[in-house]
């Protein structure tokens, strides 16, 4: 079974589709108006944590991430630097999908940008001007908090200090300030609007989502996921005017994640700890440790970045593969039938933990209870060829799910696997002048070795030559 914590409810849930084997996925995007920061990552990886493991535990994922490429910040950032709204968001939106794989993350199924879903806003807004829920104003159209009694049930943010009839104009305001708030803006001197029938204009940030997640996913879907810096307003807005416009429960389960702090700080520019991933792929690291860091702690907890606990991600992932490579090296044409158990333990722990709330701490556990039992067998000498097979598959079964695996894609000649096998015997017998010479003979052809406590890894490299 598996448990999921639902925001609205403020509880664990169990999970249940509304169509059988099928989840309806929506995930925030980005506001492409700059290169996304480390803390936006945190959030986009939880996202592609729950779409790998739904789709492990057997389910089909229509999963939808919006492009938020209209907004104030998009339009301000166009017009500082002189280009068309749209130049200056592919720019962003195109640094942002990079980043997205190089961090290993899936693509989702529908990346809809804002701007080219005008008209399914313009019909959303008509509606709920036609049942009551919005009203115009000097040119603008506002959304009416007082007609939907039911505001806040997400945040639980208490309404009683509303004046009715308060409208916010900008795209994002305070937590604390609760207003009527604009489905759609007047034309002004910014020059980025759209002729509609709702007059020359263009949508709010909320309403965008709330459109383009019904065009895509229908008026009820599974999943809706966040920050929790989305809860109030931007969630609670989408449940106002969606619930208003379809008398339908506009989502089931509710999931946010936590705020990533640096070194327990809030990130910001101005004390020096803001950070882009490109920041940190050229200070060296490698970003598959930054996967692992930013999905290793539960989504629900606060996560500290710091330098020091990316070099610890960076050791994990480093013996993590190098273990990996380690089961190669194995004899035997036997299997240990304890090493079979092990596995087992390991995939109900790992399939256990996820199933309760992606809950990754216990997840991980499994994997590296199974990996100190396999290496005592290796070093032992009793983990088989079938046992380390089967170690492997698991481990690559877990990876659709985790993504952290570098796996060597130029394969070895006969000789040369031949070779290091005889190595590696040379160094259990302690054979070091063997060793050495097989060594500088693998060096000679471009293959490079690296001594690890599992084993030895290696790559190949091209010669000046080549």
């Amino acid at each position: 079974m598996i448990r999921f914590y639902n925001t609205m409810t403020r509880k664990k849930e169990e999970f249940k589709p509304i169509k059988e084997g099928l989840v309806g996925l929506y995930t925030c995007g980005p506001t492409v108006y700059d290169l996304a920061h480390i803390g936006n990552f945190r959030a986009y990886v939880f996202e592609d944590l729950l779409h790998r493991y739904l789709e492990y535990a057997g389910y089909k994922v229509l999963r939808v991430m919006n492009i938020t490429d209209v907004d104030d910040k998009t339009i301000a950032g166009a017009h500082k630097e002189g280009i068309s709204l749209k130049e200056y968001t592919d720019r962003y939106t195109e640094i942002f999908l990079e980043d997205m794989e190089t961090l290993r993350m899936k693509k989702p199924d529908y990346l809809p940008r804002a701007t080219e879903h005008i008209q399914e806003m313009v019909a959303l807004v008509k509606r709920l001007m036609e049942k009551g829920y919005a009203y115009e104003k000097e040119g603008a159209i506002y959304y009416s908090i007082a007609k939907f009694p039911s505001y806040g049930k997400l945040s639980g943010i208490d309404l009683s200090n509303i004046k009715p009839g308060a409208r916010v104009e900008v795209d994002e305001y305070a937590k604390e300030d609760v207003r009527d708030f604009a489905l759609w803006k007047e034309e002004k001197e910014e020059d980025v609007s759209w002729d509609t029938e709702l007059g020359r204009g263009r949508p709010g940030w909320h309403i965008e989502c709330s459109a383009m997640s019904m065009k895509y996913l229908g008026e009820s879907f599974d999943i809706h996921t966040g920050g929790v810096d989305n809860i109030f307003p931007h969630h609670e807005n989408e449940i106002a005017q969606s619930e208003a416009a379809t008398g339908k429960k506009f989502v089931n389960y509710w999931m946010h994640c936590a705020h990533l702090l640096v070194n327990n700080e809030k990130m910001s520019k101005s004390k020096g700890n803001f950070y882009t991933l490109r920041d940190i792929i050229k200070k060296g690291y490698n970003p598959v440790a930054v996967r692992y860091l930013l999905l290793s702690t539960h989504y629900r907890d606060p996560l500290n970045f710091t330098e020091k606990a990316l070099v610890q991600a960076e050791n994990t992932v480093k013996h993590y593969n190098a273990f990996y490579q380690s089961l190669d090296f194995c004899t035997g044409a036997d299997s240990n039938k304890t090493i079979k158990e092990e596995i087992q333990k390991a995939r109900d722990t790992f399939t256990q933990g996820l199933a309760d709330d992606l809950n990754i701490s216990s997840a991980l556990a499994g994997i590296f209870g199974l990996m100190k039992v396999v290496n005592i067998a290796l070093s032992q000498g009793t983990l088989m060829q079938e046992d380390a097979r089967e170690v492997k598959n698991f481990l690559d079964e877990t990876d659709s799910i985790l993504s952290i695996l570098e796996k060597e894609e130029i394969k070895l000649s006969e000789e040369e696997q031949k070779l290091l096998k005889e190595r590696e015997q040379a160094r259990k017998d302690k054979n070091f002048k063997i060793s050495d010479e097989i060594r500088k003979r693998l060096n000679s052809a471009g293959i490079i070795l690296e001594d690890t406590p599992y084993g030895t890894r290696w790559k190949k490299v091209k010669s000046k030559e080549g």
